[in-house]
């Protein structure tokens, strides 16, 4: 089974056919161009490893018997969830059968599972699980309210419901680096930047608004921050030369000459009149919390 992203566009191939009304479904279901879970690491699993025992904290966490990751990726969640020996199992879900082939060849622990689906229709009965959890994918789920409903029909009452995305606009420096220098040298290097800054569930107050929407109740929201740490330029734009995330798929659409302008461009910002070497960002991202009535 393997997914084709190419902007909103997803086609699932099944032992060589493709399903078109799953197709159809699925393309409004995730605009994260998703390749390979080595490339999804460099790209951004390193960082969400960093902030999933900070998001586990805020939520609250602590003990159950049933936890689902929504957008699980190639688990760093689910793994940082299962570290908590007062946790029964947890079930990982994503779109991308790369993504989730990746997080089962890494997984050595028998509470933890993982399955491709789909987050805006969740293959599990009503109150299936204590709680639920989502970690930087709602931006990229152009009906980010329904996986949100769908969040919470699939917890029991009384569960918690919660999710963390990227402040990419005011809070997420790597990426405005690229996006900002790649918008005053390309006009579609400024509507991607455009589209990166404005998604669904990423701005002030998103997050929380959702949740009340989808009727939960003691709606919590704030901020986490992290550090991304970088040991040199290379390492610093290596994602953007792989396949997976947004930033990818833009520098993939240049040719050869304004690649490199891009890159030479960028260099400069990061080196910000200093030698090559080791550089540290700050990450912030919106988390909020409800629970199940």
């Amino acid at each position: 089974m393997t997914f084709i992203i190419r902007g909103i566009s997803t086609v699932m191939i099944v032992s060589g056919q493709t399903n078109a009304s799953v197709a159809e479904h699925m393309a409004i279901s995730s605009t994260f161009v998703a390749s390979d879970g080595d490339g999804y690491e460099v790209q951004m699993g390193r960082w969400s490893r960093r902030l999933a025992p900070l998001f586990i904290d805020f939520a609250g966490i602590a003990a159950a018997e049933r936890v689902l990751d929504v957008g699980c990726g190639t688990g760093n969640l689910s793994f940082s969830i299962a570290r908590n020996p007062a946790i029964g199992s947890v079930r990982g879900i994503d779109f991308s059968a790369a993504y989730v082939d990746h997080a089962k060849r890494r997984n050595r622990d028998a509470r933890v599972d993982f399955e491709v689906g789909d987050a805006c229709a969740l293959p599990f009965p009503d109150a299936s699980f204590d709680h639920t959890l989502s970690l930087l994918v709602l931006q990229f789920i152009p009906q980010a309210d329904l996986a949100v409903r769908e969040m919470r029909r699939v917890t029991r009452p009384g569960g918690i419901v919660a999710a963390a995305t990227w402040d990419t606009r005011g809070g997420l420096v790597c990426v405005r680096l690229i996006f900002d220098t790649a918008a005053m040298l390309d006009e579609h290097g400024n509507e991607d930047r455009a589209r990166a800054y404005t998604k669904p569930m990423s701005r002030p107050g998103d997050l929380a608004r959702a949740w009340r929407e989808a009727g939960l109740v003691g709606v919590v929201d704030g901020m986490l921050t992290i550090r991304m740490d970088f040991a040199s330029f290379a390492d610093f734009w290596a994602p953007a030369e792989g396949k997976d995330g947004p930033i990818a798929a833009y520098v993939g659409t240049l040719g050869m000459q304004a690649r490199e302008k891009l890159r030479d461009m960028v260099k400069l910002a990061y080196l910000d009149g200093e030698v090559d070497g080791p550089r540290s960002y700050a990450a912030t991202a919106w988390v909020v919390k409800g629970k199940v009535p």
